[in-house]
């Protein structure tokens, strides 16, 4: 365990923003999942409808760094991809 006040801070902040990170990465794939299911079920229009909030959730986790920015272009990608193909 830390000893100074400063590493005792520094662990309560990365304890912090480890688990911000976790429920912002944890929103991202439950969204996912979920537009995936949509696509799987056949609903192309509430899947259109909902591919533009997935792509902004992707782009935040992006922009804070909690995912990387490719990785993020990927995910954008197979989403955007998965809702063209649907008949």
């Amino acid at each position: 365990m830390a000893h100074s006040k400063q590493a005792l801070k520094r662990a309560r902040q990365s304890e912090r923003n480890r688990l911000a990170n976790k429920a912002k990465l944890s929103r991202v794939k439950s969204s996912m999942k979920s537009l995936m299911a949509l696509v799987a079920a056949g609903d192309k229009q509430k899947a259109s409808a909902m591919l533009p909030s997935v792509c902004k959730m992707i782009d935040k986790a992006a922009q804070t760094k909690v995912i990387h920015r490719n990785t993020a272009a990927r995910r954008k990608s197979v989403a955007a991809r998965a809702v063209a193909a649907m008949k």
